[in-house]
Parts: structure tokens; sequence; C-alpha cells
């Protein structure tokens, strides 16, 4: 296997190519073009592939950005075929960006991903260490993507501050992610949401939007896609309960810092921290 920049436009076509193998778009516009990837690679993007002899299977592209003023990385897309999935792929597609940015003196990148995804969120939490705590709603509207069968693209903005000792002590294996050794998936963490298990699915049944605990966990799905793919009406749900509690609590100065999957069951669940934005130090935080 071996991950390496892509330059060219023929490399360009493998990459658009691998666009609508992985998210199967049936409206070009949804995809990212070649004259895109010619200009933004050109100054200051970074595209990479991962082969597998001669064939792409995988690949990450991110965009020069600017955050308050402050040069970064905006990732806009990472995607694997879905025979190499699990295997560590996008991880290391991941990491390779990171070296990339930090050559070029950045702190930090980010980007979007659906929050009811549970093996995303496992990745940007668990594996590399990411922060969030804005909340975009149905923020790339309508999406021709089978993947998202019509539901609201609503999206967490992760933030990856790559220099932090959290982010790089997480990578090289030297501390478990932040808060540390804990029950398994915060059991000792107040809910803010209440689930039912039913046949075709996890239910959410009710949450409460009025805690003021220093942390709270929130649980969804560990099969949020195949849940929209079987039942639409409770994705639908799902998304609009999710929405409510992140947009309320990021609003009353919690973050999300952490994920782990419930043992035992098919679900998540996030870690909330209240971290007042006066009490804030970046890029390290609740260390």
């Amino acid at each position: 296997m071996i991950i390496r920049a892509l330059h060219t436009i023929p490399e360009f076509r493998q990459v658009l190519a691998l666009e609508q193998e992985i998210w199967g778009y049936s409206d070009a516009e949804d995809a990212v073009g070649i004259p895109i990837f010619v200009i933004t690679v050109k100054r200051g993007g970074i595209l990479l592939g991962a082969y597998d002899g001669d064939r792409l299977i995988g690949f990450v592209y991110s965009i020069a950005g600017l955050k308050h003023g402050r040069p970064m990385q905006w990732s806009h897309m990472l995607g694997v075929l879905p025979a190499y999935r699990a295997t560590g792929i996008g991880r290391a597609l991941k990491l390779e960006q990171r070296r990339i940015s930090l050559e070029m003196g950045l702190d930090l990148m980010e980007w979007t991903y659906d929050p009811l995804v549970a093996i995303n969120a496992y990745l940007n939490f668990r594996r590399l260490g990411v922060v969030a705590e804005e909340y975009a709603l149905n923020v790339y509207g309508d999406s021709s993507s089978p993947l998202h069968k019509g539901a609201p693209t609503d999206r967490f903005i992760a933030q990856w501050w790559m220099r932090s000792p959290r982010v790089e002590s997480l990578l090289d294996g030297s501390r478990v992610p932040n808060p540390g050794p804990r029950v398994p998936a915060f059991q000792d963490v107040p809910r803010v949401n209440t689930v039912e298990r039913r046949g075709d699915g996890l239910a959410c049944t009710g949450h409460d939007l009025g805690r003021t605990d220093p942390e709270l966990g929130v649980t969804i799905p560990g099969d949020f896609n195949q849940i929209l793919e079987r039942r639409p009406d409770l994705a639908h749900a799902w998304r609009l309960s999710t929405r409510e509690i992140f947009i309320h609590y990021f609003s009353k100065g919690y973050r999300v810092i952490d994920f782990a999957f419930v043992p035992g069951g098919n679900e998540g669940r996030y870690l909330l921290r209240l971290e007042h934005s006066e009490h804030r130090v970046e890029p390290d935080f609740g260390t």
C-alpha cells in the first residue's frame, strides 16, 4: 500500500471516478471536478491517494483556508473503497495530510462530518483527537448521493489542533484519548437523551435540554446509515432530535471531546464537556 501526492490530470480523473464509485452521485454538481483539483493543488491544497498496486483505493483532499485571519487547511473529502475500510487506510491518509500541513507551518485543520455516523465519530475523536463545538445545518443542501437518502446534510465541524500535546500524545500512543480511563462509554456521565431498542433499530424516545452538569453524554445509533436505508422516518427523527440537542448545548458552552461505542449494543455515545469560551485555551484543551 502506497500513499502519495497527486498532481496530474490522469490522477485527478482517477479521483473523480473514485468519488462516483464511493458516493454514487447522480448529479455531477455534487462531485469535485478536475479544474478545481488543478487550481487548488497549485495553491496550497493537498490531494493524496492511497494505492493498492496500480489501483487507487482511497484519497483525501483539502484546500487552503483562513480562520480568524490565520492560515489553516479545510479537509473537504476523505473516501475509501468499501473493501478497504476498517483497515486503517483512512487514518493513514489523515496522518500524511497532517504531516504535510505541519511542514507548511499550520496548526489547525477542520472538516465536516455527519455526527450520526458512529464509525466516523470514532475515527475523528478516538483515533485523531478532534473536538467539535459547531453544528452546521444542512450545510451541503440536498445531495444526490444514495448514501444520504434525502436526509438533511447536518454536520459537525471537526477541529484538529494538529500540534497540541493532546493530539500528539494520542497519535504516538503515549496516552489514551482525553478524558482518560473511564467506565465503558461514559456510563458514569448523565445522559441527555433516552433511547429504546426496537425491532427496526434504535430509537430516541426523549431528550433533556435543561441539564447543567459539567459533562454530559449523548447517545446515537451505531448503524445510522442502515437506519437511513431501512427506516428513513426513524433516521429523520434522529436527525431532528440530535440537531436540537447539539445546537442547544453548544450554545451553552459545551463542546464534544470524545466518542465511544457502547459495549454490547449497536450504539455510540458522545462526551460533552462544559468549557466556556473564556476558560478555553487553544490549541491544547482539557489536559
